[in-house]
């Protein structure tokens, strides 16, 4: 069978590779082709474009890139038609990727959304589409089967990958002199010039620790250090788990790391901040109670999320001295349990896999 897959950023690379790996079990000819990253080329992907040409944050940065996005829609529409696809995989990336559903499916080609896009929160309309351009939903947060039966849509939840992920691919935690607090900036540069600044100030304060910055896959050590400047914090590109497992506390940009953190039991608080104009337009669109994952799963507060002004150094500082706190941190890792629970169990990938061939049979 021939697959093409399109994932749009790193996340939706190491899923994408391991439901490829997945898949080769079940279909020993697959072919696999398509937009994504150095995961899915080790898996067997003919690479056509790169996530890190991709990654556009942010209602302004989009605007910005609209000419580039065209290109890039234009070439998967072409891509797709000519290697001849028996199945089209999405793996979130919902802007770009719900475009290419409609494309795909009105030229009859099979079309299965992984990681499926967060109507929960936001733009309720794709719910419609998503039942009519695709043919198989496998979304990976518990309560979002519920949420598209409420809807009229059927999906398959299969667990979430990470489980899988941090159980092989963890490797050995990062060990200093002193207890580690891991800063996570997010995992694009707008993200990062945003949040590091900040991030970086809590040094000074909290002298006792061995403070790390965890660089994300995609961005060279170089951008960090036009950031960072002569700072002495000592930076770990792609060893985002090992420095997590090292970590006593971690501050994290909202985003799939808040989760991961959650997994390794590793307290935390959750930071964002925009542009005015793109927090405005968020507030207007986006309709739920947290902006982590944990806390949505959860349906609670469970770790602090400092957004917009509350992200501020008085405020982190404060939440940090909590989580140092020893029954602060116990409540908390109880309350990771029960996260845990919920996100299934594990062989998520495998069992994304054997959907995905049972459609095609």
């Amino acid at each position: 069978m021939k697959y093409y897959l399109i994932a749009g950023e790193a996340s939706g690379d190491m899923h994408a590779a391991n439901l490829m790996k997945e898949l080769l079990y079940a279909d020993a000819k697959a072919q696999f082709k398509g937009f994504g990253g150095d995961k899915m080329q080790l898996q067997g992907l003919q690479l056509v474009k790169h996530y890190k040409e991709m990654a556009f944050m942010g209602f302004l940065e989009v605007i910005a890139n609209l000419n580039t996005i065209r290109k890039n829609l234009a070439l998967a529409k072409k891509d797709i038609q000519s290697f001849q696809t028996d199945v089209l995989i999405l793996i979130d990336y919902p802007g770009f990727n719900m475009r290419i559903a409609k494309f795909a499916k009105n030229l009859g080609i099979k079309v299965v959304y992984y990681i499926t896009p967060q109507v929960w929160a936001w733009r309720h309309r794709r719910i419609k589409q998503l039942k009519r351009y695709t043919d198989l939903l496998l979304p990976i947060l518990p309560f979002e089967k519920q949420f598209f039966a409420k809807h009229g849509v059927e999906s398959r939840f299969v667990g979430h990958p990470l489980l899988d992920e941090l159980t092989i691919n963890s490797g050995k935690s990062v060990e200093t002199e002193k207890p580690i607090i891991a800063l996570l900036p997010g995992s694009r540069k707008q993200e990062i010039k945003k949040m590091l600044p900040l991030m970086m100030e809590l040094a000074d304060h909290f002298i006792d620790y061995q403070f790390i910055i965890a660089g994300a896959p995609s961005i060279p050590s170089s951008f960090y250090r036009s950031i960072t400047g002569d700072s002495y914090l000592p930076i770990s590109t792609d060893k985002t788990y090992e420095v997590l497992k090292g970590a006593k506390v971690a501050v994290i940009t909202s985003g799939t790391a808040t989760l991961e953190a959650a997994i390794l039991q590793v307290p935390q608080v959750v930071c964002y901040r925009t542009s005015g104009f793109s927090y405005w337009i968020g507030k207007q669109v986006i309709k739920v109670p947290y902006i982590s994952l944990v806390n949505l799963i959860l349906n609670q507060q469970v770790v602090a999320e400092l957004v917009q002004a509350d992200y501020n150094k008085k405020q982190l500082i404060q939440e940090i001295d909590k989580l140092l706190n020893k029954k602060h941190r116990t409540v908390l890792l109880e309350q990771y349990k029960k996260l845990i629970k919920k996100l299934g169990a594990r062989g998520a990938s495998k069992r994304a896999a054997q959907a995905v061939i049972s459609l095609l049979k």
